[in-house]
């Protein structure tokens, strides 16, 4: 397993060296890709009925609230509750 992250470490730094970014720019951006990918294969699970808000913002480690901005801003229907 540590070779393995070795490698991965010494592809990020040789691109770093290549690429005008930091190391930690380029591990930001591949969170940012590994988090959306996520969340894309979470949603498809949630629009065909599969899935619960509940056991996809406990997978994703997101609130309820960022989830629900996360559907807005995709443009998927979603049941809104009134507080009062």
């Amino acid at each position: 397993m540590s070779e393995i992250l070795n490698k991965i470490k010494l592809e990020i730094d040789n691109y770093a060296k290549d690429s005008n970014l930091t190391e930690l720019q380029i591990v930001e951006k591949l969170e940012k890709h590994y988090f959306n990918k996520k969340v894309n294969d979470n949603l498809k699970l949630y629009k065909k009925g599969k899935k619960k808000v509940s056991d996809i913002t406990k997978d994703l480690k997101i609130s309820p609230r960022k989830f629900y901005a996360i559907l807005e801003k995709k443009k998927i229907e979603h049941k809104k509750y009134n507080k009062g």
